[in-house]
């Protein structure tokens, strides 16, 4: 290319770089309305409605999500009124019969005029009934008093639909006012509480017969229960011929015995002899019949303790009962085996009542002065146990964990404290104050700093990092970051912050 066309070029491309650029030939379009939506609560149920903005003249379809407060699940049935009423009194009705799905209720409104109109969503079912005011709302005459009235959202919002809310542990909690103690939690272990551990022990040298039925570990027992029977040992077990003579003799002793009383009776009869002397020979028979008894029971003692079925009237047994209501804890104890005095055949424990030892570290131990109350953790538990009474709060540091205990009674008729447990021990350590609290649950880790998640509406949540204080009954002190009255996730906030850290956004599964 010459020099020539080289600048006859260059000033063709300034010159129609230097004109002003000409006007597209389609004019750019109006930006859409943004639907309206509104989330309202009630004691019993949850509303959140998406509807176009309301136009005189125009049919607008609103979509009435309705939730259970109570399961926090989806309304499936009943029938739904959207209510319009101006100043001057005319009210204006629009309604569905059943929702579309589970949850949704499809209502078509068409405002006749325009104006501001108070707006009432009404639920009539079989469970469950319920009224939402919302207030005012203004009906515009055309779009574009619409589009001069259309707010863009200021406040970064996280997307949680209805319809994951309502098919997942999802609850919701307002975060109110609270009385709350400073606290320290340390490690507990649950013991026996006094006078609630028994031992049975053989009282003398026998054989342990086949009844009662021996009860087995982990069976509850009553106060005064028959737990076994022993059979008491002769006292010479090998000399069989010496009891049945005994036996023998008794015997013959008891034959004269009784003639000798039908003699005296005759006698006295005929008046030969006082009748002192029939008294005196029934007495001596009397006592032959005891000693006849006394060798008959002593040789089935002894034929009985040969066989480890012998069977003996209840009366030669020596029955051994429970001293308290509790647990059998251990058993020693087999039918037909023999015992020797004094060895533990049973330990029994009562669960009604026990004791929990709280180990409180050394550097702790001087805030045990302020001490005012305690409850109980454990894993998986929904709440805490509250600890009755104040046992004793020892004196002593354990020289091996360096901990002074603190042990106080707790109820436990539900079982729910096993004797050797290990759990947590929640001190309390100040007067109570009024805070502002939510439960345990809302609170997550997000990166190592707690957060919670309040719902602004009905499908949109916002992240609050909070600071937290102390903690009692599974609820936590928020010193910084939520005010009372937000609603704050208690349930599902794990499943909020997974939706906040996809990059994805969730298409809109509603069915209006």
């Amino acid at each position: 290319m010459s020099k020539g066309m080289m600048i006859l070029t260059f000033l063709i491309l300034l010159a129609g770089c230097s004109q002003p650029p000409q006007e597209s030939a389609t004019a750019p379009s109006a930006p859409a309305p943004q639907n309206a939506a509104v989330t309202h609560w009630t004691e019993k149920s949850e509303l959140f409605m998406e509807y176009p903005p309301l136009v005189s003249g125009t049919t607008g379809r609103f979509a009435v999500h309705l939730t259970n407060l109570r399961t926090f699940k989806p309304v499936a049935e009943g029938r739904v009124v959207v209510q319009l009423k101006s100043d001057e009194s005319r009210v204006q009705t629009f309604s569905a019969e059943a929702p579309s799905r589970p949850g949704i209720f499809g209502v078509d409104v068409q405002p006749v005029n325009p104006g501001n109109y108070v707006m009432t969503v009404t639920l009539t079912s079989a469970g469950l009934s319920d009224s939402h005011e919302l207030g005012t709302v203004a009906v515009y005459r055309n779009q574009q008093e619409v589009l001069q009235q259309n707010d863009q959202p200021t406040e970064e919002r996280i997307s949680f639909l209805k319809e994951q809310q309502w098919f997942m542990d999802f609850g919701t909690e307002l975060a109110a006012e609270r009385e709350m103690r400073e606290s320290i939690r340390v490690p507990a272990e649950v013991r026996p509480r006094s006078g609630g551990e028994a031992e049975v022990i053989a009282p003398l040298t026998g054989r342990l017969a086949g009844t009662p039925t021996i009860p087995a570990i982990g069976s509850l027992v009553s106060q005064g229960q028959p737990l076994a029977s022993v059979i008491p040992h002769t006292p010479s077990p090998a000399d069989l011929p010496a009891l049945e003579f005994a036996l023998a003799e008794a015997n013959t002793g008891l034959e004269y015995a009784r003639r000798d009383r039908e003699r005296a009776q005759r006698l006295v009869a005929a008046g030969a002899v006082p009748s002192k002397r029939l008294a005196e020979a029934q007495h001596v028979e009397t006592v032959a019949i005891a000693r006849v008894k006394a060798a008959t029971e002593r040789l089935a003692q002894y034929e009985n303790t040969r066989r480890s079925d012998g069977a003996l009237p209840n009366d030669s047994l020596f029955t051994l009962r429970s001293p308290i209501s509790g647990v059998i804890a251990n058993v020693n104890a087999i039918p037909g085996s023999n015992v020797n005095q004094d060895d533990r055949l049973f330990r029994i424990v009562a669960l009604d009542r026990v004791y929990v030892a709280g180990y409180v570290p050394e550097a702790e131990v001087h805030r045990l002065r302020q001490l005012t109350g305690a409850e109980i953790e454990m894993t998986g538990a929904e709440r805490p146990l509250s600890a009755v009474r104040l046992v004793s709060v020892s004196g002593l540091i354990d020289p091996q964990t360096r901990t002074a205990s603190v042990l106080y009674e707790v109820p436990n008729d539900e079982r729910r404290l096993f004797v050797g447990n290990t759990v947590s021990m929640r001190l309390f350590l100040s007067g109570r104050l009024q805070t502002v609290a939510v439960p345990a649950d809302a609170v997550i880790d997000d990166g190592g700093r707690p957060v919670i998640f309040v719902q602004a509406e009905g499908e949109s949540f916002v992240r609050k990092p909070v600071k937290v204080g102390v903690r009692e009954s599974n609820y936590v002190q928020i010193t910084d970051g939520l005010r009372a009255g937000e609603r704050v996730v208690t349930r599902g906030a794990y499943l909020i912050r997974l939706s906040a850290l996809s990059t994805q956004i969730p298409a809109h599964g509603h069915v209006h």
